[in-house]
């Protein structure tokens, strides 16, 4: 069986992002992200209507990395700290070698490579340091920016399954993406 430790947490640098731990000093940016109409309309999640709301989401994503359950890191700027977007693996099928991963960002800092960036690092981390065998995306039909993300870097559609999540009073179709360590 898979085992990941993600204590200390790891911070993980590229040419332009920090990938971070997100703590509740995040909140206010956490929740302009999560309670934006725009950006979550394809995250079949709750929009965050308060701040609390964004701390209690902090506190989850905490709690998940100290009990090696799942790690999101917060996604800033090198040169300011303030975060843009979060990214990470969100539910670890450690039996399995297997992780879903889920991402968001910032409208104001998409279409400029960033999240291409993140998902880069993430895939590096996911594949070479907790091993996974490989690494799943399950997608709203659609968010054709996330789809052309993740065809971009070699993801695989593996399924449409139709109706298969109900959110919000409706049934809603999904598509599953995987990327094998093989294939990376």
């Amino acid at each position: 069986m898979l085992q990941v430790n993600f204590q200390p947490f790891p911070q993980i640098g590229t040419e332009r992002l920090l990938l971070r731990e997100i703590t509740k000093a995040d909140a206010a940016d956490f929740f302009a992200l999560r309670s934006n109409k725009d950006l979550m309309r394809y995250i079949d999640r709750p929009l965050a209507e308060t701040v609390q709301d964004a701390v209690n989401l902090i506190e989850i994503i905490i709690a998940a990395s100290k009990h090696n359950d799942g790690i999101t890191w917060g996604i800033t700027l090198k040169d300011n700290p303030r975060l843009i977007g979060t990214i990470g693996f969100w539910r670890i099928m450690k039996e399995h070698y297997r992780a879903e991963i889920g991402y968001l960002l910032s409208d104001a800092f998409q279409r400029r490579g960033i999240m291409q960036e993140a998902i880069t690092a993430a895939i590096n981390y996911g594949f070479n340091v907790m091993r996974l065998h490989s690494i799943e995306a399950n997608v709203n039909p659609g968010n054709t920016a996330s789809i052309m993300l993740l065809e971009k870097n070699k993801f695989m559609r593996e399924a449409y399954f139709r109706e298969n999540f109900y959110y919000n009073g409706k049934f809603m179709d999904s598509l599953v993406y995987s990327l094998l360590t093989s294939n990376k």
